[in-house]
């Protein structure tokens, strides 16, 4: 099969349906800001040689390989053809081979921040890169965007199983740029939908790069309580190691999208976070020092069981809910007496979610309920009912494996789960 030419993707892209997201749509050139182009050609490399003073610029793509393409970019909508050259700049970005195009495109077509990461690995034989870099780099870089939208949902020092769903569908709308070889990567944050993560996540970079020269200096840890105020967490010290490790150094930038402003509390400049094999020690105390300072926490939870266990007919036994009201993590593991686990299988067989008290514990990720006592079963409307009655019947099997013979039998009288 022939694979398309450069000139037939470009043509595709501006044939795009009007379902398409708005990334795979070429950006139209009256909704170009010139000033906005401007911006983020200089942002991605691209250099300005020349053109006609407060009337329009000439502009090179980066590289070796960038005399032959130029771009004429007016200065302004004043400019009486300013129209006809943004369309001819857009299309000369959508067919040009440089990754920093593609680039300018995503950000022309959606509004966002820019979060670009660096790690200076070693080269290989010709400029080569391990097969893992590439995998390490983008783990890294998604463990420090979603601590950055955990922090978003609360500040804390540890943040576990909770918030993690909301916390990772804020992450569904970031785009991602070309990498090259593990070393580099970009990710693009709209800024309609996650302009509270690029803030969060800029103004964590800093704390932590403050609490860890205090650390160095001076041996205290005190710099790190303050730093979660900031956003940094044991999530975000360990995304820093992961970036980190096995390099001679990594970076980390926020730029803001050109035209939005600067948000209130940060820095205008996009000059990266610096960070260093040497820090790894800091970083690691830091993780230890968030888990064990961060505290339990009391609960009232609702939860459908979903699982049952116990080691004979009687005493006590764990519960497993999916939580529906009460605590930030979609699921508990909760270990009851025999009275109240009595309750919560029978509440279970007829299709109602139990309310109870307990303490969320920060060992396991704050999945655990402790202490738990005055399991109750909770009244809800019948459409409920039937949805949770539902989720039991399209599970009977995955019940009667894990609680052993007998399925549901195993919650009534000489239980087996």
């Amino acid at each position: 099969m022939r694979n398309p030419s450069h000139d037939e993707q470009a043509a595709r892209q501006l044939r795009a349906g009007p379902e398409d997201p708005p990334w795979h749509r070429a950006p139209q050139p009256a909704e170009v800001d010139p000033a906005v182009l401007g911006t983020l050609l200089h942002r991605h490399g691209w250099r300005r040689r020349g053109g006609a003073a407060g009337r329009y610029g000439r502009w090179t793509p980066p590289g070796p390989g960038g005399g032959g393409t130029s771009l004429l970019v007016p200065e302004s909508r004043a400019f009486p053809d300013s129209d006809d050259l943004l369309g001819e700049a857009l299309d000369a970005l959508a067919r040009s081979d440089s990754p920093s195009a593609r680039e300018v495109l995503i950000s022309l077509a959606v509004p966002s921040d820019e979060i670009r990461w660096w790690r200076d690995t070693p080269d290989g034989p010709a400029g080569a890169a391990p097969w893992t870099a590439d995998d390490q780099l983008r783990g890294a870089a998604r463990q420090l965007l979603l601590a950055a939208a955990l922090a978003t949902r609360a500040r804390a020092g540890y943040h576990g199983a909770r918030h993690r769903r909301p916390a990772a569908a804020l992450l569904e709308n970031v785009l991602v740029g070309p990498g090259t070889g593990g070393r580099t990567l970009t990710a693009f944050v709209p800024v309609a939908t996650g302009r509270p993560l690029a803030v969060r996540l800029h103004q964590a970079l800093h704390a932590a790069r403050e609490a860890i020269d205090y650390r160095r200096a001076t041996g205290g840890m005190d710099a790190f309580d303050g730093a979660v105020e900031a956003g940094v967490s044991r999530e975000l010290t360990e995304a820093l190691g992961l970036l980190v490790r096995g390099t001679e150094g990594a970076r980390v930038a926020v730029a803001w999208a050109p035209g939005t402003g600067v948000p209130e509390g940060c820095a205008p400049s996009a000059e990266p976070v610096e960070f260093s094999p040497g820090d790894l020690p800091a970083l690691r105390e830091a993780a230890v020092r968030y888990l064990r300072a961060e505290p339990s926490v009391p609960v009232r939870v609702t939860g459908a069981v979903v699982r049952m266990r116990r080691s004979g007919p009687g005493g006590r036994g764990t519960v497993r809910l999916r939580v529906l009201a009460g605590a930030d993590v979609p699921h508990l593991r909760v270990t009851l007496d025999e009275e109240d686990y009595r309750i919560a299988g029978h509440a279970h067989l007829v299709g109602l979610p139990v309310r109870l008290h307990g303490r969320l514990e920060r060992e396991g990720g704050f999945r655990r309920l402790t202490g738990a006592c005055g399991v109750v079963p909770v009244q809800v409307d019948e459409a409920e009912r039937d949805r949770l009655t539902k989720s039991l019947r399209e599970n009977l099997d995955f019940f009667e494996e894990d609680c052993g013979d007998g399925g549901p039998a195993a919650y009534g009288n000489g239980d087996r789960g």
